[in-house]
């Protein structure tokens, strides 16, 4: 059994499906991770923003994508993949204007690449981002789409998933927050945030590799905004840490409406 995440930058990987890849890789399931940038928007190591004085788009992208080899390590991964393309900033950022950034690669161009990757490995199960990248992100929404395409393209996987953040988690964050006198900016995220419980139709406990997640994490010493996570009271951490969530959005195997298991309905009976 395979399975394979698309993300789109060094550190995605994490958060959203570093449990998984983690309890997958631990049962003998081979996994591969598809990172699509090389992450050049990110900090640089003299703490310079993209655009500020300092910032060296390719001392970044050889930073981050040595992050992004410990992390996978980390996370029992077995095969990273790499497509190389240039990260293209968060929305409104002048990033989004390079003719080469991810965000303006034809899907037509960069599908292709991916399918012969599921066709090369196989997977059963593929995971990435849903239609808004989460939470708008221009790399995250062209991720979305070059999965898909190249899903279709290939006909290769039996499930397709995306990662997602239930709005009931995120309301407990909050109030976990607040009760531990956690001072945090306000985090730049729409009102909507996170995935209506009711669209949710798989939860994964992944607690016995949060450790994991945690050490993959502190890796990407470079994304600070991410690193901050590690600084929470454990009982937030626990919360962020131990339960992956997905929506299914397609299956060609009989599977529950909801499950505890990606790969429910592959497995040998």
């Amino acid at each position: 059994m395979t399975l394979m995440a698309v993300h789109a930058h060094p550190d995605d990987e994490v958060i959203g499906t570093g449990g998984v890849l983690a309890r997958y890789a631990a049962e003998g399931v081979r996994t591969v991770l598809v990172t699509c940038t090389n992450g050049e928007q990110g900090d640089d190591e003299n703490g310079a923003k993209p655009g500020e004085p300092g910032h060296d788009a390719d001392r970044v992208a050889r930073r981050r994508l040595a992050e992004l080899k410990e992390s996978a390590d980390l996370l029992g991964v077995r095969d990273l993949e790499l497509l190389g393309y240039r990260d293209s900033g968060m929305a409104g950022w002048p990033a989004n204007e390079h003719p080469e950034a991810f965000a303006n690669v034809p899907v037509e161009v960069a599908a292709p690449r991916l399918a012969a990757l599921m066709e090369r490995y196989r997977p059963q199960v593929v995971v990435t981002y849903d239609e808004n990248g989460g939470y708008g992100h221009p790399d995250h929404i062209q991720a979305h789409r070059v999965a898909m395409a190249a899903a279709e393209l290939s006909g290769v996987p039996d499930k397709l998933y995306y990662t997602a953040v239930p709005r009931s988690g995120v309301a407990r964050l909050a109030e976990l927050m607040k009760t531990s006198g956690v001072d945090l900016p306000e985090p730049d995220l729409p009102d909507d945030f996170g995935t209506p419980d009711e669209l949710i139709t798989s939860v994964v406990d992944v607690t016995p590799y949060a450790g994991r997640k945690r050490k993959a994490l502190q890796v990407h010493a470079s994304q600070g905004d991410s690193i901050f996570l590690l600084s929470l009271p454990e009982e937030i951490q626990e919360v962020i840490f131990g339960t992956e969530t997905f929506v299914r959005r397609s299956t060609r195997v009989p599977a529950p409406d909801h499950e505890d298991d990606l790969f429910a309905g592959l497995r040998p009976s």
